[in-house]
């Protein structure tokens, strides 16, 4: 991402200006979600950075949802920060308000709801039982290559009728588009997903199956069928929240458990309480941070908001913050279900949340089973790195046999 510095608005408060470089935080290398603890607690509830061209921070869970959740006052519009960037996102839904948005919704709503996920449960355990049982002779792993970046993704290709042999091309156009420093340049991806999906939309338009995305683009928009630009939009935007968020997801919650041998204890003596226990594991390891886009000039928690400004909104900060939840950084099974922006929250809530839940849920169960005790191997890479979406570089385990 391009972290150039700015000049401090005449309008910022000096006392609400923090250096500070939201895909490179101090100790984010360490510990992701707890770098933005540290920073949570060491700052007023919403900053001004110079960094990455200058924008906001909200860093308490209460203001975030709000900015998540207001569109009248807080525009989709640019969600990917620096600006620069985000200007060229123009993804949807992802950046169009209510009501053009709705429709959008209606339709990833429809292809994602519960029922339709409670009828995927058996082919999704039964891709977790294949990966597993294909290792777990070896008495090791490498998760991030043999698990995390098959697995979802897997689930994912048969959803959307794309060859899995496609995975690795598309996973790079999506982190390319997700992460700092990136290997192909933001429009150079999203051009290649535009060129790579073009004939493709072609062909679904003209013979259309029972696929993800063809039910989006042959369905009635009200006036029709959403046009070859929308759904090149809506396409890739799907493609990238199918192969990037999970995967990265799996590496937190796996590390978590490797180290923490009574977690694995409590999940595998109640199975029945593991899909209930991804709520307070969605809580803990957040790792999503978009932005938002101030519509007009306003006064907002103590500070003066200018038209077009960006307030980043990182998701993990709900779930780790103190005034929302005693003692945040513990994963807590019994902890009462209270919001947390995980999956954000407003009319942008993440569609697939369902989908990510039984994924989760179903590879502890069925990793528990075939391997109740494991740790971190010493060839793992358990360093972070930031980014739209935040992951573990290379996560290695090992059990006895």
């Amino acid at each position: 991402m391009n972290q150039t510095a700015t000049a401090i608005p005449d309008h910022v408060a000096p006392d609400r200006v923090v250096d500070v470089n939201i895909y490179a935080l101090p100790g984010m290398e360490q510990d992701y979600q707890q770098s933005w603890r540290n920073l949570q607690e060491s700052v007023p509830d919403i900053i001004w950075t110079p960094q990455n061209e200058g924008h906001w921070i909200a860093m308490r869970g209460d203001i975030l949802a709000e900015v998540q959740s207001d569109y009248k006052r807080f525009s989709s519009r640019i969600i990917i920060i620096p600006k620069s960037i985000g200007e060229m996102h123009g993804l949807i839904p992802t950046t169009i308000d209510p009501p053009e948005h709705r429709p959008y919704r209606v339709l990833l709503n429809d292809s994602l709801a519960p029922s339709a996920i409670r009828g995927m449960h058996d082919a999704i355990q039964q891709t977790v039982i294949e990966l597993v049982d294909s290792f777990v002779a070896d008495g090791r792993c490498n998760f991030t290559e043999q698990f995390a970046r098959i697995f979802p993704i897997r689930v994912f290709m048969k959803m959307v009728d794309i060859p899995e042999e496609d995975a690795p091309k598309i996973r790079l156009w999506a982190e390319s588009m997700t992460r700092p420093e990136p290997t192909m340049s933001f429009d150079a991806a999203k051009q290649a997903f535009y060129d790579y999906l073009g004939p493709i939309l072609e062909q679904r338009r003209a013979h259309p199956g029972d696929d993800l995305i063809s039910r989006m683009i042959t369905a009635d928009m009200g006036n029709g069928p959403m046009n070859h630009d929308q759904a090149l939009a809506i396409s890739t935007q799907i493609l990238i929240a199918g192969v990037d968020t999970v995967v990265n997801f799996l590496g937190f919650v796996m590390l978590y458990l490797a180290e923490h041998p009574e977690a694995c204890a409590e999940l595998a003596a109640d199975p029945a309480n593991i899909l209930p226990a991804t709520h307070e594991l969605f809580r803990r390891f957040g790792l999503v941070t978009i932005a938002r886009t101030v519509r007009e000039d306003m006064e907002f928690h103590g500070v003066q908001l200018k038209a077009g400004e960006l307030v980043c909104i990182p998701t993990v900060v709900h779930g780790i913050d103190d005034r929302n939840f005693t003692d945040p950084m513990k994963v807590d099974f019994k902890r009462p279900r209270t919001r947390h922006s995980g999956f954000g929250s407003g009319p942008h809530m993440c569609p697939g949340q369902e989908l990510a839940r039984m994924e989760i849920a179903i590879t502890i169960e069925e990793w528990l089973k075939r391997i109740p005790h494991f740790r971190i191997a010493p060839d793992a890479d358990t360093h972070c790195s930031g980014g739209i979406v935040g992951s573990i570089n290379r996560l290695c385990l090992e059990w006895d046999l």
